[in-house]
């Protein structure tokens, strides 16, 4: 990060043969930065080459690249330039309408700078506008330009020439901007990235603008097509045989700085390949050549010495499905077969697991769920061959929805296979603990269990907790706990910021509330049927105020826009939308006699606003909707994660188990009231990606004003203290914690709530 991973100087100001060198400004920057803009008075072997140190390593952070440049130099320009600079200099400074020859007579270093620039044009990642002054009088001398990591943003401005020469054997200087200074140097800041856009986008009177899609192309096709691994070691040599060379102590320590950050990726992309090579035999084995993580054997031996069961409350995307598959691997390893029957809520996760069993390689997995058809007749022959061979080695794994399994003739045919030797994982086994299939537990004979959930626990059911734990095996506590906060400190998870945004009713929707409320306080501890059923109907239309609340849209439309106008791109966001007339509440843990939650009229209405407002920001910003009806769920998500899409748009059925490790930011949306759907999403977004380093999640809070009678009172302040406690939660984890709770001061104080309680 550049603010807290930089050692800055208080004066701000870079120059050579000192303590800041101006080459140590641009390694760190590229090393921590995930966009460069870059406007050079004139392009040149030199002038690129000084780039070299830190670039793979910006490459590899997912940066992004404008370039300003530029176009041609007369021969006599280029020799002024070059004995002015030094009368023996052998580096070739060149005209840009000879690209080959020029990559032809390029040093190692100067190659691997366009090697770089060649693997941003094939990415996407750089745009380059070559200009030249208007009437072809004099040439811009600029060198500036800014440096963005998502959060802070850092300009520059100065005498500095990005030539090897001047930074290291010349005395130049560069004095640098950075935004958590203050006003002053924003508004410096701001001043740069004005001219900047001036001319990306073509509106700056004073230059002409000369075409550069050829020279992409040629640049391209001389370059070669390294890959980024290739780069990055590429860049590692170049560094090391040039930190043998540097006299200068400051420059040396820069490079030996940018050195040690190329070899903690290299090592870190070298692991990641590693565990993409899975094994070509068919014999079960673990998916990573690393073997299981130090937490999940763990998990299997804390498993092993409670009989074999065991609850595993595991904080989303650290591997809960891994963790127990290689739990049914050990079995494998000591019985020579593997038997397995796994419950999830959904035909999605359904899905997922089958994908995660074939990482295995284990085979013979039978899909139970209204989508497929056929698994009665597999099902079948496996039970036969149970029956007349009890000891047989036959290997299976059903996956069955937990509405599938929990229909009386199913439940039945699936209760009936060996219950010493079937493994039975319940994954979100929160779900056990509710519904009609509470009711069947002591019904299930299988004596290996394990349970899996990120939140185990059943908001306001202590009875299903105590049934979920006593089904599990579990006495006070879970068999094995792996928590978000541990997660995020040891890598398993990426790191975040958080940003809670209070939304406010309008007046309509305040009175509307406020009369619910009324009516709400009136029959809330009534025990009659009918009371029940009017409460029901009334709470739902209430919450449907605050999913809908109309504030929300334009809180949206500024985060995006805002976050367009620093990062300059909305690449992998994902945007949980309002539910609509049936929004989802702390007792929606199972979809108790259906696969899928279909949505309604409102739902795809208020999909379709929102989708709009992120489509209307920019019509280039490619925006798709992730629902239920969509057909094309793998492919949109493969699009995503290529940043061919930029942003999907969704309700509940992200929730369902879906993998979107690239996503970015996340925009929560929803108001929804169950704390697991929150915890849960954040989850997804916190999943590693090798070119993530952190995510950034908005969530919209929406908070009443304060203006109840008595009677009402301690409802709302209770609705409000549990929304707060969520906040609260997912502040103190984030990076910017002590700045997020302050947004909820007034909050605090107008309901008489304490943060800490």
């Amino acid at each position: 990060m550049l603010k807290t991973d930089i050692t800055w100087p208080n004066h701000r100001r870079y120059k050579s043969r000192t303590e800041w060198e101006p080459i140590g400004f641009f390694s760190d920057c590229l090393c921590n930065a995930t966009r460069f803009d870059l406007m050079l008075g004139f392009f040149s072997s030199s002038a690129i080459s000084i780039l070299a140190n830190g670039f793979a390593t910006f490459l590899y952070n997912g940066g992004k690249m404008r370039l300003i440049i530029n176009d041609i130099l007369t021969e006599n320009d280029k020799n002024a330039i070059a004995k002015g600079v030094n009368p023996n200099a052998d580096l070739p400074y060149f005209d840009l309408s000879d690209i080959e020859n020029i990559y032809e007579t390029l040093s190692e270093r100067d190659k691997h700078f366009f090697d770089c620039i060649s693997w941003l044009i094939r990415n996407n990642r750089i745009e380059i506008k070559i200009i030249s002054p208007q009437e072809g009088l004099g040439i811009s001398h600029t060198k500036s330009g800014v440096f963005y990591d998502g959060i802070n943003v850092v300009g520059f401005d100065g005498s500095c020439n990005f030539s090897r020469t001047a930074l290291i054997d010349n005395i130049e200087s560069l004095t640098v901007s950075c935004d958590w200074d203050g006003s002053i140097e924003i508004a410096k800041i701001n001043a740069i990235q004005k001219e900047i856009e001036q001319i990306i986008q073509e509106k700056d009177t004073t230059v002409s603008y000369v075409s550069v899609e050829n020279i992409k192309t040629q640049l391209t096709n001389v370059a070669g097509e390294k890959s980024l691994t290739d780069l990055l070691k590429s860049e590692y040599n170049i560094l090391q045989k040039q930190s043998q060379h540097i006299t200068s102590t400051s420059i040396h320590k820069a490079l030996e700085k940018a050195k040690d950050r190329l070899e903690a990726i290299i090592e870190k992309v070298k692991n990641t390949n590693n565990r993409k090579s899975t094994s070509t035999t068919s014999t079960p084995c673990f998916p990573y050549p690393s073997g299981p993580r130090e937490y999940q054997i763990a998990a299997f031996e804390n498993w092993k010495s409670n009989k074999q069961k065991g609850l595993f409350a595991m904080a989303t995307g650290t591997g809960k499905t891994i963790t127990s598959l290689n739990c049914l691997l050990e079995i494998y390893k000591k019985s020579g077969c593997y038997k397995a029957l796994i419950l999830v809520p959904t035909i999605t996760l359904v899905e997922q697991w089958e994908k995660e069993c074939a990482k295995f390689n284990f085979t013979n997995v039978i899909k139970v769920c209204s989508k497929y058809s056929g698994w009665q007749t597999s099902l079948a022959n496996i039970r036969m061959l149970e029956l007349s061979n009890p000891d047989n080695k036959q290997s299976y794994i059903i996956i069955s929805t937990y509405a599938s399994f929990i229909r009386p003739d199913n439940f039945i045919e699936l209760n009936q296979l060996p219950k010493k030797r079937l493994l039975l994982v319940a994954d979100e086994a929160h779900n056990m603990g509710g519904g009609r299939i509470v009711k069947r537990l002591n019904d299930i004979k299988y004596l290996r269990r394990i349970g899996l959930s990120a939140t185990p626990e059943r908001q306001f059911d202590e009875d299903g907790n105590i049934r979920l734990m006593d089904f599990f095996g579990c006495d006070n506590s879970y068999t094995f706990e792996y928590s978000m906060e541990e997660a995020i400190r040891k890598g398993a998870l990426c790191k975040y910021y958080y940003y809670p945004h209070l939304v406010k009713l309008t007046d309509d929707e305040m009175a509307e509330y406020i009369e619910l409320s009324h009516r709400i306080a009136k029959i809330i501890n009534r025990e009659d049927d009918d009371s029940k059923e009017i409460l029901k109907r009334l709470l739902l239309k209430r919450k449907q105020i605050i999913h809908k609340a109309r504030n929300k849209k334009d809180i949206f439309q500024n985060i995006l826009k805002e976050h367009l106008d620093k990062t300059g791109t909305l690449k992998y966001t994902l945007v949980y939308v309002p539910e609509g007339n049936k929004p989802d509440d702390y007792t929606a843990d199972i979809f108790d006699s259906y696969d899928m939650i279909k949505d309604d009229e409102d739902t795809v209405h208020l999909i379709n606003e929102y989708t709009s407002i992120v489509r209307d920001l920019d019509p280039h910003i490619v925006v798709r909707q992730f629902t239920s009806e969509s057909s094309d769920r793998d492919a949109m998500l493969k699009d995503f994660a290529n940043g061919s899409i930029d942003v999907l748009t969704s309700m509940k059925c992200l929730d369902e188990g879906v993998d979107v490790p690239r996503s970015e930011l996340a925009i929560f949306c929803a108001s929804t009231g169950n704390p697991r759907q929150f915890i849960q999403r954040r989850g997804r977004v916190l999943r590693t990606h090798a070119e993530k380093k952190y995510a950034i999640i908005h969530d919209l809070v929406v908070i009443p004003d304060n203006n109840f009678d008595p009677s009402c009172q301690d409802i709302e302040k209770n609705l409000v203290a549990n929304e707060i406690r969520r906040v609260r939660d997912f502040a103190v984890l984030s990076e910017n914690c002590n700045d997020t709770l302050n947004v909820l001061d007034d909050i605090l104080e107008q309901y008489q709530i304490s943060l800490y309680n």
